[in-house]
């Protein structure tokens, strides 16, 4: 019987100790009982481990970027316990023969959850849908073609149809092609001013509106991937208003960052950041609950592949590691929510919407759970990263909150 005391820990400000036996929380309490071991916590914080529900671990067919072992440790090092897997590897996981190996080289490689949602087209083509009787019966719950949104409406609404049917959610990157038309940044002040070619508002918001009216004929559920400009915003609140079953997310770098911030090509990504009036309206409804959760969209790239100019760079940066530390510095640390708050868009939401394991710290349930120091501050460098790769925005920006110990399932699976 293995069991493990975490002493002198903050569980809902109070200081208290955890007892862990087989995995379980079996009692939060102030005297503790004797364990084989002993985790001295120093007035650390409890809080539940994070939830992710778009990551790209690139495995198989793009290990130089990532690996399911690699992104797995990045995970753990930012506090996730559990993360949801992109389909658009080589090949791309769109058929049983590559989800079983897909599901096998988790059980090798991670000891995290990871959950994976696989194609809604062959081949992400948007022409042909996969065999979603086959993904229920080896369990899946949700399909997407994140990195490409369904451009034809006949297989859009095919897609509603057979997912209604076989309870799968929804997930789409809201993007029309014929309006992006290959623009690389957001199209506002600063990519006129540096000549660059923009990808309007209009992109996302189009397909939204399609698939809303889509939602409202067939049911369903109906999850909206990284939200990025503000007409979404308002046709996601209308359509909650009208009782539909839509969800959506937002990265911490659309809630952070705004295209005035570029710098160089690990600012560039899909959908793109867009103005600051649409970051303005992107952190209300964040804070208001419009939006549902933050995912990270965490999509690693080698230095090379990024080291070239923003029209030739392939999008996308990481944010596994640093997500919640970034969140609770600019959100929690200047009061605009609290932490409990921030908990709840980062772990206990994902998982009600998702229907997956509740990472609350109560008696009874699974030991997921970070231990982190509220007050001590570190500096996010490449020298701390856990990813094969160092593309994010946030290099030298300093954080609090940086997650100390993950602990799954009453193991200790990472230590800073």
């Amino acid at each position: 019987m293995s069991s493990i005391l975490v002493k002198n820990v903050l569980v809902k400000n109070e200081l208290q100790n955890i007892y862990i036996e087989n995995g379980l929380i079996k009692s939060i309490f102030k005297e503790a009982p004797n364990a084989k071991k002993v985790v001295e916590a120093d007035g650390m914080n409890a809080l539940p481990s994070l939830i992710d529900m778009q990551v790209h671990f690139r495995e198989p067919g793009f290990e130089h970027k990532e690996t399911i072992k690699s992104g797995s440790l990045s995970a753990v090092s930012g506090g996730f316990t559990t993360v949801a897997i992109m389909p658009n590897t080589s090949p791309t996981i769109d058929n049983e023969q590559t989800l079983i190996d897909v599901k096998r080289r988790i059980k090798e490689s991670s000891n995290i959850n990871i959950e994976i949602i696989p194609a809604m087209t062959k081949g992400l083509k948007g022409s042909e849908i996969c065999d979603y009787k086959m993904y229920k019966e080896h369990g899946i719950h949700a399909i997407t073609d994140d990195g490409k949104g369904v451009q034809d409406d006949d297989i859009m609404e095919q897609i509603f149809i057979e997912a209604s049917k076989y309870d799968l959610s929804i997930l789409q990157h809201c993007e029309v092609d014929s309006i992006s038309d290959g623009g690389s940044i957001h199209e506002g002040t600063f990519s006129k001013d540096n000549n660059i070619k923009g990808i309007p508002s209009s992109s996302e918001s189009m397909m939204i509106k399609r698939d809303i009216k889509l939602l409202k004929k067939h049911g369903g559920h109906y999850h909206v991937l990284h939200v990025s400009a503000k007409e979404s915003i308002d046709l996601i609140k209308d359509a909650k208003k009208r009782g539909l079953n839509i969800t959506c997310e937002v990265t911490p770098h659309h809630l952070l960052l705004c295209d005035e911030d570029i710098k160089n090509t690990n600012f560039k990504m899909n959908p793109p950041l867009r103005s600051k009036e649409d970051r303005e309206v992107l952190q209300q409804a964040f804070l208001d609950g419009t939006i549902d959760m933050v995912s990270t969209d965490h999509a690693p790239h080698s230095i090379e592949e990024k080291d070239t100019s923003i029209e030739d760079a392939p999008f996308g940066i990481i944010g596994l590691e640093s997500s919640f530390a970034l969140l609770y510095t600019h959100f929690v640390m200047t009061k605009k929510c609290d932490l409990e708050y921030l908990i709840d868009r980062m772990s206990i939401m994902p998982a009600k919407v998702f229907n997956l394991h509740q990472n609350k710290i109560e008696v009874g349930n699974s030991a997921n759970f970070i231990l982190t120091n509220l007050q001590k501050e570190y500096t996010i460098n490449a020298g701390t990263i856990y990813s094969k790769s160092l593309n994010t925005p946030f290099l030298g920006h300093k954080v609090y909150a940086m997650p100390i110990y993950t602990i799954k399932d009453g193991e200790i699976i990472y230590a800073r």
